[in-house]
């Protein structure tokens, strides 16, 4: 018994339009992404304690260093990521000796005296602060991005993003040149395709608002990676509706596409539960460096696996009946076209 996918093409439709709306009214509503220090410069610093202080003491002595906007998170491991604007360098006068001290250096001895359980002194007259942690406080990481660089990137990302895009149109549009319409199905992948960057970027975009969760390198190497799967699976369908096509000539190619969804349904959803269980697993168990990217990994096959289904197959075949076309939108024809178009 072969399950009608195509029937209800307009309820997936529906579906992934309530699904996106809100993200592009977040994305729409500045800032519509919350980027990281990637993308807008700035420092961040993974500080690890032998006894770690609570949030609010290190946010207030954070603040008081001259970063109220600090943004303070602790990680699974209990360590604590610390980001701020671009801190300012250390100066040193013509002989070299140090005349104002480093904003980084600063904090780190400010913070060790303070949480560190050490003994602190500063000496008289100079800007040099002894600081003796007993690895009772450690800088694990220190990352500072300028915003030449932050530009670059977003620039170099956005690139990335819209020359896959057309080489995947080039390569599904040659590949399937021995079917009718070939432009056809390169244009559904890229269609299924944005339909999965929306859903990422409009959950991405309401998490920033409301938890503060910003994306960075990462999030852009997951995009990429959805858009890789979202299109492998789709063309796993197309490819079985090329050979369903040779294989059952003269039948409608809604009927092709049906067949062709029910066959390769088993294979779809098996790969993409087999890979969600990986990235759950790795989201309870892993490192909160990599949490958003798994994030998004999740969103991005999820919403994947249902556009190959549900979105780049069922414009296929509105396509091929007409139904794409703008002027049929508004025609309110006879009873027997509408039938005739389902």
């Amino acid at each position: 018994m072969l399950l009608d996918f195509i029937s209800k093409r307009y309820i997936y439709l529906i579906f992934s339009a309530i699904i996106i709306v809100p993200g592009l009214i977040s994305l729409a509503i500045p800032p519509g992404l919350r980027p990281g220090i990637e993308f807008t410069s700035g420092s961040l610093m993974t500080l690890r304690f032998a006894n770690p202080p609570d949030q609010g003491p290190l946010r207030d002595a954070v603040s008081g260093l001259g970063h109220p906007d600090a943004i303070i998170q602790r990680t699974g491991e209990g360590d604590y990521l610390i980001r701020t604007r671009t801190l300012e360098q250390e100066a040193r006068d013509t002989t070299g000796a140090l005349t104002i001290k480093g904003e980084q250096q600063h904090i780190q001895d400010t913070l060790c005296a303070l949480f560190g359980g050490t003994e602190g002194a500063t000496t008289e007259g100079s800007y040099e602060t002894v600081c003796r942690p007993r690895q009772t406080m450690v800088v694990l990481s220190f990352d500072q991005v300028s915003p030449i660089i932050a530009t670059e990137i977003a620039q170099k990302a956005a690139l990335a993003v819209l020359v896959a895009s057309v080489f995947i149109l080039v390569y599904i549009s040659f590949a399937f040149r021995q079917v009718a319409n070939p432009f056809r199905y390169g244009a559904c992948a890229i269609i299924a395709l944005i339909h999965d960057v929306l859903v990422v970027l409009g959950a991405f975009s309401i998490m920033g608002k409301l938890f503060s969760t910003e994306i960075d390198s990462l999030f852009i190497t997951a995009v990429l990676t959805v858009i890789g799967f979202s299109v492998h699976d789709t063309i796993v369908v197309f490819d079985r509706t090329r050979e369903n096509t040779r294989r059952l000539p003269g039948r409608d190619l809604a009927a092709v596409v049906n067949v062709s969804l029910n066959q390769t349904l088993a294979r779809s959803l098996t790969t993409s539960l087999t890979l969600i269980v990986a990235i759950v697993a790795l989201l309870l168990f892993g490192g909160v460096t990599i949490q958003n990217f798994l994030l998004t990994l999740l969103i991005g096959v999820i919403s994947g696996t249902y556009s190959s289904i549900f979105i780049a197959s069922q414009l296929l075949v509105m396509w091929e009946k007409g139904e794409l076309n703008p002027s049929r939108w508004f025609n309110r024809g006879a009873p027997a076209q509408q039938e005739a178009a389902r």
